[in-house]
């Protein structure tokens, strides 16, 4: 029997859709406003009232930043070192997490404690020990610094989002290798890893994420114009006298549509990733 909605119900529901409705306004304007504000000329941009709509549409903004090489640059810096980061964090976690999951070895909680606890730390802390470091190994101002310090941050992070997905793949996986005559290392790169792909995208995605925004570190260690990320870029365009809200919005739009298509993407492998090792 069908249950019948009381006028509480009611209330309760509209309430809800109300209040849904309201936070997606509060998330979603922002980004239109980025959207719309980057085919606005710069005194559109400062007109009172504001326009909601580009009164003269324009493609001014992105024909200055994709024209200019130092701002492509910017792109091609973090294009560069995010996807470095990641390919070497994906191997790096793939292997420690398999050790982990697999292997038992003298010091493995401590390690494990260990890894768990450098994500307590908050990065700004770390900030002048780094950079006194880079300075001293004569790295400032180069695509290493940038890497071995990112490197830092994601690996734990990775490795634990590894080890929980590789738990929940059973073992008899490996034992099946072992009995036809192969390794581990047969297991891993013949089995496990192509099972695996749903955790790998997980890793991966969230790594390049957390490179491609990274402002703090990159603003620290890196000096030259060509050696700036599109973070580091979009500030450089808030002059002294001047503010180039246009080119910041299109900068803003150029640089998050890679993450929105990588996302699409591999969003069901990356919401399959980041799930596994919570359920069993």
């Amino acid at each position: 029997m069908r249950k019948r909605h009381t006028p509480k119900d009611r209330l309760i529901t509209v309430a809800l859709h109300v209040a849904l409705a309201v936070g997606l306004f509060f998330a979603a304007f922002p980004i239109y406003w980025m959207l719309s504000s980057s085919f606005k000329s710069n005194t559109e941009i400062f007109a009172l009232p504001p326009t909601i709509l580009p009164k003269a549409f324009t493609l001014e903004a992105y024909a200055a930043i994709l024209g200019d090489p130092v701002k492509l640059r910017f792109f091609f810096n973090s294009y560069f070192v995010a996807g470095t980061v990641t390919v070497l964090t994906v191997l790096i976690a793939l292997l420690a997490a398999y050790g982990f999951s697999r292997f038992n070895f003298r010091g493995k909680g401590s390690l494990n404690t260990l890894i768990i606890s450098t994500q307590t730390i908050p990065p700004i802390t770390l900030l002048i020990p780094f950079f006194g470091l880079v300075v001293s190994y004569g790295i400032f101002d180069t695509y290493v610094a940038l890497i071995l310090t990112y490197l830092v941050f994601t690996l734990p992070y990775a490795i634990l989002l590894m080890t929980g997905y590789l738990n929940t793949l059973p073992r008899d996986l490996d034992e099946a290798v072992a009995v036809d005559g192969g390794t581990s290392w047969t297991a891993l790169w013949r089995v496990i890893v192509p099972i695996s792909l749903p955790g790998i995208v997980a890793t991966s995605v969230y790594t390049f994420l957390l490179c491609w925004n990274e402002f703090l570190f990159a603003l620290t260690l890196t000096k030259s114009t060509s050696m700036r990320t599109v973070p580091i870029g979009i500030q450089l365009l808030m002059g002294q006298h001047a503010f180039e809200w246009n080119q910041m919005m299109a900068m803003s739009v150029l640089g998050s549509l890679p993450l929105l298509l990588i996302y699409l993407v591999a969003q069901r492998y990356f919401l399959a990733g980041m799930t596994a090792g919570s359920v069993k």
